[in-house]
């Protein structure tokens, strides 16, 4: 231990944040190891529900090469790059499978598109099977992983893939706390129950999640796109369910309140402990051209790490997070986002877990 702690100081001591980043070097070029890092981002490349547009499973290596053109300075929280954040190789055997099955699930939903034919009824079904049984895999192997590290005492970042992925780590959680609530922001509720059939759909997750009853309260913010179904969900959750639609938040703001106002009625939703999921979708799609489903509204990129923020400095402690449904696309915009993103997450939940500090400043 003695060793790590004196490998651990000649890093800090060696260390330039303001040096070009060093593709040699971890995330966002930092020096440190999943192991020296106190938060540690979890690559999960995985789409094999995606119901439009695919490439999100290529999300997490995307950021992590945009996330060297990353300033590290933040005037909000002083030399946060010595607070430790690294990332994990991705999973090579879950990127394979994830390969493996999506055309399987291509096909399925083809056949659902083309009326459910006699022909290949069978092989479709027993494919749709075969993929509900990797979910299953899939959420098991992430809630050892991210309950290892939760347990060796790690801040845990979640970056899919898409939005399917984070299942395992709300799991890990919910045996580790007796109670929290889940921040969405998103373009969709997700809230359909198995969507295409497929049990662990991303348009699933949080009906999913909300089979946890230690999962409180789920507020949901940006959302513009969903159906009948989901509507009623919400009207018949006894106000487990907070919605916060953009189509409201646009109406208040263009009527002059402001979005400060607007967050705090967010936040007073919320209980003292918040899993924040983040789709990229719930941003303006101008800044997420590549993600899967894009919609037209949504947040701007200051409104959401600003509603970040304030959920933070209100006391509120942010247990862990997801970044979802981040594609590449035909640029690198997507993933410069992406990566700015992720940084201000995994920061301000170092923050609200006291592993960091802010300034006094809003």
């Amino acid at each position: 231990m003695a060793d790590s702690n004196s490998a651990l100081e000649q890093k800090l001591a060696s260390f330039d944040p303001n040096a070009l980043g060093d593709a040699a070097g971890g995330l966002f070029g930092l020096p440190f190891t999943p192991e020296e890092a106190q938060v540690v981002v979890v690559p999960v490349p995985w789409e094999v529900t995606v119901s439009y547009r695919a490439g999100t499973a290529q999300g997490p290596e995307a950021m992590y090469t945009a996330s060297l053109q990353v300033d590290l300075y933040d005037p909000d929280l002083p030399e946060v790059w010595r607070l430790g954040l690294a990332m994990e190789e991705p999973d090579a055997a879950i990127a394979a499978e994830s390969d493996e099955l999506r055309p399987l699930a291509e096909g399925y939903i083809g056949w659902l598109e083309d009326g459910q034919p006699k022909s290949g009824h069978a092989e479709h079904m027993a494919n749709a099977a075969r993929i509900n049984e990797r979910g299953i895999a899939l959420r098991e192997w992430l809630k050892a992983k991210t309950g290892a590290l939760l347990d060796a005492g790690k801040g845990v970042v979640v970056l899919g893939g898409d939005h399917s992925t984070p299942l395992g780590y709300l799991h890990a959680l919910a045996e580790r706390h007796e109670e929290f609530g889940i921040l969405q922001i998103d373009a969709h509720c997700d809230l359909r129950p198995a969507y295409e059939s497929f049990e662990f759909s991303h348009a699933s997750i949080m009906y999913n999640a909300l089979k946890l009853p230690q999962v409180k309260k789920l507020v949901q913010v940006g959302i513009r796109d969903y159906c009948q179904q989901e509507a009623d969900y919400i009207d018949q959750s006894n106000g487990r369910v907070a919605l916060f639609a953009d189509r409201f938040l646009q109406s208040e703001m263009l009527g002059g309140k402001s979005w400060k106002k607007e967050c705090k009625k967010i936040i007073a939703q919320l209980p003292q402990k918040v899993y924040l999921s983040f789709d990229i979708d719930g941003l303006d799609p101008k800044l997420c051209p590549g993600t899967g489903t894009p919609v037209p509204g949504g947040l701007e990129f200051e409104q959401a790490v600003y509603l970040l923020r304030m959920v933070v400095r209100s006391g509120r402690t942010i247990i862990g997070c997801d970044l979802n449904e981040v594609a590449p696309g035909d640029t690198e915009w997507n993933a410069i986002v992406g990566a700015r993103l992720l940084y201000h997450m995994a920061n301000w939940m170092a923050v609200s877990q006291g592993r960091l500090k802010a300034r006094a400043t809003e």
